[in-house]
């Protein structure tokens, strides 16, 4: 089925505010009926999320960073990641938030899939990747403003509990989806 007649066309582009990790844009757009209608639009790069699976005497866990998220002013029980840097490849962004964060390296990393964060108002992407076959460093490489606890969380207790405290970012939900989709069997 043909969906061109669903399709905005962009007549211009004005950066409104911009920091460190993003920039808005008011973007003129010309709506399928010929109307003109401005929307603001949070361009930022492509993130990375990995779901490191770590085979214990115990069973399977989820490696996982706790740190403090200034959005919601609470501490978050979350995968690995973070932003890629310019010309860096998906993948090779993913090993490399894995291993700053945590100090462990992946064997194997498998792209579970890509999403769009929130498609109404953000231009870019994140995309989740497994990390299997684990190997600890002992060497964290955290950024400057970068506080993170390194965990080793079972898998059952992820499940149970994400949507509630500290489990409530929901790219993680999100990812743990893929995770499940894909991820489990591999």
């Amino acid at each position: 089925m043909n969906h061109a007649h669903l399709t905005w066309k962009e007549i211009e582009k004005k950066q409104a505010y911009s920091c460190r990790v993003f920039s808005v844009h008011d973007t003129l757009s010309q709506a399928p009926d010929g109307s003109i209608k401005t929307f603001s639009v949070i361009d930022a790069p492509d993130w990375a999320i990995v779901i490191p699976v770590l085979e214990t005497e115990g069973g399977l866990k989820f490696l996982m960073v706790r740190q403090w998220r200034h959005g919601s002013r609470t501490l978050s029980l979350e995968f690995p990641g973070g932003v890629l840097e310019p010309g860096e490849s998906e993948e090779d962004g993913a090993r490399r938030e894995l291993a700053e964060e945590t100090g462990w390296l992946a064997a194997q990393i498998i792209k579970l899939g890509e999403l769009s964060p929130n498609p109404a108002i953000m231009s870019n992407r994140v995309h989740v990747y497994l990390a299997k076959d684990l190997t600890y460093t002992g060497k964290q490489d955290l950024d400057d403003d970068e506080y993170v606890d390194v965990e080793q969380i079972p898998i059952e207790e992820v499940l149970k509990g994400m949507g509630k405290e500290p489990y409530i970012h929901a790219l993680m939900a999100s990812a743990l989806c893929l995770y499940l989709a894909f991820g489990s069997g591999a």
